[in-house]
């Protein structure tokens, strides 16, 4: 990844963006007609290299920026455009894709004809509009009339209405750019956030953030049936806003804040996001969840979470949505998987229609049903979404030393890399630079043995106090047994042991055998190193006669290229 441009900030650059884009969309050019020589190095001549562009990747924001079309208002959909049924609520005065998706529904579909758990009375006829292709998109583009640069608040006629069109995308002057079938990627990873944030801080019920709020209610008697969720006049005069079942009460709410604090997850698999529950923070609401944080506790998280909190029906529509983008997300995908996955969607997405109300649902929670096309189209979705580069922006920004001069501290640092990066190459292989440093968890791999045992040959680093216990015979039993079976050196004798008891047991099955290797091969190999015909090895012996029972007890345990944590640190009486 190359830090080809800086757009200067904070504002963005808007309808502006295309001065921006002039070099690149030049040298695109060049690259695609004409090509420029490249040296070979395998084959020691030069070639004509050409290249096109496949697609573009950014957040939903920039993704408007690129395509020319707002991603605001009730026609954000850039699928959709003019043909989407999204509405304005009237009292939350706020974009609404409630019901918006029944169409793309089976014919035959029972939630086709549900007048009461969607809008009021209506049932659903119309039928999934059609994709336009980019031959299509571009005859639309070229009809756009040019907007000059001095004039950037003009809108063009029918704004709002009948298109979402801002100006002609400076990538339709590309000669292939309409033969893409994608040009522009909806980002998974943003749409994950956004998702993420609307079902946890409604179901937690967090003030300020939760889409259950006063306005949403009064909205509902306008939308479709549901008297319980109306805002209710008590006795003394004051609105009350009744308890909602997607929503948890202030008990459950703490259990799953306590649980959320007790998170242990495997290194390297998340941020710590136990830590994002502190004491000073209200109950029901995280602080300082990154992106990925989102897409871990959606994907993995969220049906744990909410297993004993929630109605069954509603839970049962949150996991839906949680295998949908773990599925979707896998690293290898099948076509007609993902053909599936286009169809569960939009029955998931109608299922949390019956369940939350209409201000629920913004404009994220209707692009989750165009994702499965994309990467049907595309490939998984590890190509096309901002994780990569949300990491390069998170190293550059924190390379930041001067805050007056930002852009300046952050050339001068990936300067410093790339040629950090060159001259490494040129070092002896002993020196220790950054393409051969060993990861934090490697223990370097096996050492020489010099007599140990190959169960033994592994480098090991505990960390943590270390605290003396007492195991019990049962630890001991099960530590002994799996380091015995986990030897190469005794192999021989579990082969042995094996035939004995064949030998006794005539018929005897494999899973049997398995069950006896269990409970009684290290009573087995210790009796037969105590015995005066044994023939075993010495270290072997020692082995056999299995550990003592007063042992150090670490918080964390680093081998084979992970590390391991203590469930639970006992602690000991120091009577004892």
């Amino acid at each position: 990844m190359f830090l080809s441009l800086m757009i200067p900030g904070p504002p963005s650059p808007g309808k502006n963006l295309d001065v921006y884009l002039r070099p690149l969309i030049d040298e695109l050019k060049v690259l695609w007609k004409d090509g420029v020589q490249t040296w070979d190095v395998s084959t020691p001549t030069n070639f004509n290299l050409r290249a096109a562009l496949i697609w573009t990747i950014s957040d939903f924001p920039a993704y408007g920026m690129l395509l020319g079309w707002s991603i605001h208002r009730k026609l954000a959909c850039p699928y959709c455009m003019e043909h989407t049924k999204s509405f304005t609520l009237q009292k939350g005065r706020k974009p609404c894709w409630f019901d918006c998706h029944r169409r793309c529904l089976p014919e035959n579909h029972p939630f086709r004809r549900n007048r009461e758990n969607f809008r009021k009375g209506k049932v659903e006829n119309d039928r999934p509009v059609p994709r336009l292709s980019g031959t299509e998109m571009r005859a639309r583009v070229m009809k756009l009339p040019v907007i000059p640069f001095d004039n950037n608040d003009k809108k063009i006629s029918g704004f709002g209405e009948s298109h979402n069109w801002v100006r002609t995308s400076i990538f339709w002057e590309l000669p292939y750019w309409s033969t893409n079938l994608i040009r522009h990627n909806l980002d998974v990873m943003h749409v994950e956030m956004n998702v993420f944030d609307n079902v946890f801080n409604t179901v937690m019920n967090v003030t300020g953030k939760t889409k259950d709020n006063d306005k949403v209610r009064l909205d509902l008697k306008y939308i479709y049936k549901r008297p319980a969720l109306e805002l209710q006049k008590s006795s003394n005069g004051k609105t009350v806003k009744l308890h909602a079942r997607y929503t948890l009460t202030k008990k459950q709410i703490e259990d799953v804040c306590i649980w959320i604090k007790s998170l242990k997850l495997p290194d390297g698999y998340a941020s710590n996001i136990a830590r994002c529950v502190t004491d000073k923070t209200p109950h029901g609401k995280l602080k300082g969840m990154k992106s990925h944080d989102c897409h871990v506790f959606l994907e993995r998280l969220l049906p744990i979470a909410f297993r004993d909190q929630l109605y069954k029906p509603i839970h049962d529509a949150l996991t839906e949505l949680s295998h949908f983008f773990n599925d979707l997300c896998a690293k290898s995908l099948n076509e007609k998987d993902v053909s599936i996955l286009e169809k569960n969607i939009i029955e998931i997405t109608c299922k949390l229609e019956k369940i939350f109300p209409p201000g629920f649902f913004d404009s994220m929670e209707h692009l989750t049903i165009h994702l499965p096309y994309e990467a049907r189209v595309g490939g998984p979705v590890q190509y096309s979404w901002m994780y990569p580069f949300e990491r390069l922006m998170g190293m550059l920004k924190r390379a930041v030393k001067n805050r007056a001069c930002v852009e300046g501290s952050i050339c001068e640092a990936y300067s410093f890399n790339e040629i950090s990066m060159f001259v490494s190459d040129y070092f002896p292989d002993e020196v220790l630079t950054k393409a051969n440093r060993v990861p934090r968890n490697n223990d370097g791999g096996n050492i020489e043995l010099n007599g140990r045992l190959s169960v033994f040959g592994l480098l090991d680093r505990a960390y943590g106090k270390g605290r003396h216990i007492f195991l019990s015979e049962k630890d001991v039993h099960a530590a002994h047994t799996y380091i015995l079976l986990n030897c190469e050196e005794i192999d021989e004798l579990v082969r042995l042991y094996d035939d004995d008891l064949k030998v006794k047991c005539l018929g005897i099955t494999d899973k049997d055998i398995q069950i006896s290797r269990n409970k009684d091969f290290a009573r087995w190999i210790k009796d037969k190193a105590l015995s005066e015909e044994s023939t075993i090895p010495a270290n072997v012996q020692g082995l056999a006669m299995g550990p003592d029972m007063d042992q150090v007890c670490r918080n964390s345990y680093k081998v084979n290229g992970y590390e391991y944590e203590t469930k639970k640190v006992v602690k000991i009486d120091q009577r004892l």
